[in-house]
């Protein structure tokens, strides 16, 4: 089978998101030939370059999303009135009408705060959609590109008519020039894989299979490829783009009528990608339910659990009850140090805990988040905890120690993260926003006992193997830890059902047998009908043997489309050597 695995931002780049469990996939599944479709983020992302790739790997396409030059196309008359009617309707359908999903991005703030709100409403607005991106597709591949046609002042000038037509939203009504050519801006950045030539002439239209690794421009090449060829759609969601856009779109310091456009924007193309992808998988039942309220069919979602490699904590997890290396008074954290891991709630609920057991101690190790952002929310983190906690000493002439450190992976005490989880005897989770929880995943390999806040997937993921507490409530999760660091047995108990329920639902192995079976079903409900053709590029006639769709080189004949494109070279492949008349008679 020929799979198109589409990313954004991911696989096959060195800093790519998703990198991991892509690359795991696709050398798990080796009986399979593997095409690379891949959007590139920024500059910095393409300099860093490509993970060692497997030999399954037959072909990487890539495409940068952070800038494109100019196409130099000059359309026609009759193509700059398709434009204009094209984008003109998806414009309007943008702007059209409630349930667009704009109220969620003023009210989410953390966990399903904003899901109902999120919506996204289908029928007439989400046909007009649907329809009007194929026709700028159509109009791309028939022209040579769209990025000029997108910069254009009619695309500006068709957005304000559909903000000003009767039945707009409301917020868009009041968009101004400057909030009109951002929009503008970044439906032009969006819609860049409209203009790719991947479409045809060998590209997506010969692989048997679409897999984005995520929805929303992930996807777009993967929608083109079933609307131009057939090619069943699979989109894989471990985190859902459209609630990260909300999230950050709240954040931000965008004109109202700039956020409600672009939210709009995002959940029709979310609702279009649900409807065409002949399955969905979702990563846990906390994305799934935003899939759900977005518009995604129930009966296409198939929950696929992230795959894990336990070997590297196995060493911990099988030595939990005898090691003895855990410090049954410390308390560990491990995670990237951001505002959503609410870590000052962390250390106010610390002192909580002092106070009970004073012999405590908290280790909190990882690396600030990229950017400014992160350095500074650690060093308010390290301030508050010397507030909390000035140096401690034993006698008058001893030299004090803050009970509170902060540490990074790759030091002489905490090598690795296997290390890192042995070194306490309770591992806490303090979020306030979370989607699948890697680090409780973790410790739960390595046997570990755990206290965390109901945010996200944790319920999902920890069952009952913990103890979980509402976020932003020091107290409650004081009282957690204090409850499991005077009872040993207990502790003992949970880690051990955690390490037992981690191998069994979040290994490699089960996340890639989950994706072979997926694969094998979607294939053989929507096979991909390709044409052999001969020398004179007629179709051959059963030229396509039954097992063409069935995991293994049975032919060495190469599939082609059966409409070539214009600007496609070369001469039809061949598909039989001619026989000479008079032989094997």
């Amino acid at each position: 089978m020929r799979i198109g695995l589409l990313t954004e931002g991911g696989y096959p780049y060195v800093s790519g998101d998703a990198r991991l469990w892509c690359d795991r996939l696709v050398r798990g599944l080796g009986q399979h030939e593997f095409d690379i479709y891949a959007l590139s983020r920024s500059e910095r992302q393409e300099d860093e370059g490509w993970i060692q790739l497997p030999p399954q790997v037959s072909r990487v396409r890539t495409a940068p999303l952070w800038m494109a030059e100019d196409d130099g196309v000059v359309y026609g008359r009759r193509a700059r009135r398709r434009f204009a009617e094209a984008y003109g309707e998806l414009a309007a359908a943008v702007c059209e009408g409630p349930g667009s999903g704009v109220a969620a991005v003023g009210s989410v703030s953390s966990g399903d705060a904003g899901v109902g709100a999120a919506g996204v409403s289908g029928g007439v607005e989400a046909d007009r959609f649907g329809s009007a991106l194929y026709e700028l597709a159509e109009l791309a591949r028939d022209e040579g590109g769209l990025i000029g046609a997108l910069r254009s002042e009619g695309a500006v000038r068709a957005l304000e008519r559909a903000c000003r037509a009767p039945g707009a939203l409301r917020t868009a009504r009041a968009a101004r020039v400057p909030d009109l050519l951002a929009v503008a801006a970044h439906f032009e950045r969006a819609l860049r894989p409209l203009s790719l030539d991947w479409y045809e002439g060998d590209g997506l239209d010969s692989v048997d299979l679409c897999h984005a690794t995520a929805g929303g421009t992930a996807a777009l090449p993967g929608l083109l490829a079933r609307h131009f060829s057939g090619v069943p759609l699979l989109v894989t969601e471990y985190g859902v783009p459209l609630r990260a856009h909300y999230l950050a779109s709240a954040s931000v310091g965008d004109a109202p009528a700039a956020r409600a456009l672009l939210a709009a924007f995002h959940g029709r193309l979310t609702a279009e990608v649900y409807r065409a992808a002949a399955l969905i998988t979702p990563g846990n039942t906390h994305a799934r339910r935003w899939q759900e309220r977005c518009g995604a069919d129930r009966a296409k979602l198939r929950t696929v659990y992230p795959g894990m490699e336990a070997s590297r904590f196995a060493e911990v997890g099988e030595g939990a009850e005898s090691s003895g290396c855990a410090d049954p008074d410390t308390l560990v954290w491990v995670g990237r140090i951001e505002p959503a891991k609410d870590l000052m709630s962390l250390l106010h609920s610390f002192a909580e805990i002092r106070k009970d057991e004073p012999k405590t101690r908290l280790r909190i190790v990882g690396a600030p988040a990229d950017g400014p952002d992160g350095a500074t929310y650690l060093a308010h983190c390290k301030a508050l905890a010397a507030q909390l906690f000035p140096d401690e000493a034993e006698g008058v002439h001893a030299v004090g120690d803050n009970p509170v450190s902060f540490e990074e992976i790759g030091g002489p005490e905490v090598p690795g993260l296997p290390e890192a989880y042995a070194s306490g005897a309770v591992i806490v989770l303090s979020s306030v926003v979370e989607g699948f929880p890697i680090s409780l995943v973790e410790a739960m390999f390595c046997g570990r006992a755990t206290v965390s806040t109901d945010v996200g997937a944790v319920v999902e993921v920890i069952g009952g193997t913990g103890l979980v507490v509402p976020p932003r409530n020091p107290r409650a999760l004081a009282e957690a830890c204090v409850a499991l660091l005077r009872d040993p047995e207990r502790r003992e108990r949970l880690g051990a059902a955690a390490r037992a329920r981690a191998l069994e639902l979040f290994t490699v192995e089960q996340n890639i047998a989950a994706f072979h079976g997926i694969y094998l079903e979607i294939v053989s409900h929507s096979p991909v009908r390709h044409v052999l053709v001969d020398e004179a590029g007629e179709p051959l006639p059963f030229g396509v043997p039954a097992e063409a769709h069935v995991p293994g080189r049975w032919t060495e004949a190469r599939l082609m489309p059966t409409g070539r494109p214009r600007w496609a070279a070369g001469s039809p492949v061949r598909a039989t050597v001619p026989v000479p008349a008079g032989e094997g008679a």
